[in-house]
């Protein structure tokens, strides 16, 4: 099978036309930042990660055009929303997992 191409930080982003854009290869800047976010989160993933991330799909502010930044803020958003305090560990996890493929929120 080889080496996966998917990139899983800013800094390898993929340019170009091939798969329009980009939007399938490049989607494992986002697929590690929600494993790392997950991971740090800990226990079952559908408990936290999973819900911050299923909620921002849902959210009225996901545009058409969103590109990885504002879709992180949105997640940031999303966690202080649903997990609301000062910097509660849910919300670090989502800081920390975007900043582990370059974006920071």
């Amino acid at each position: 099978m080889g080496k996966d191409p998917q990139p899983k930080h800013m800094r390898d982003y993929q340019h170009g036309m091939d798969d329009n854009g980009g939007v399938h290869i490049n989607s494992g800047i986002p697929n590690y930042a929600f494993y790392k976010v997950a991971t740090q989160i800990g226990g079952y993933a559908w408990d936290g990660a999973g819900e911050i991330w299923y909620r921002t799909l849902q959210s009225p502010l996901l545009r058409k055009m969103t590109n990885f930044t504002s879709f992180a803020r949105l997640t940031l958003l999303t966690a202080q929303q649903l997990f609301p305090g000062v910097s509660s560990p849910e919300q670090e996890a989502v800081r920390d997992g975007w900043a582990a493929v370059g974006i920071n929120v």
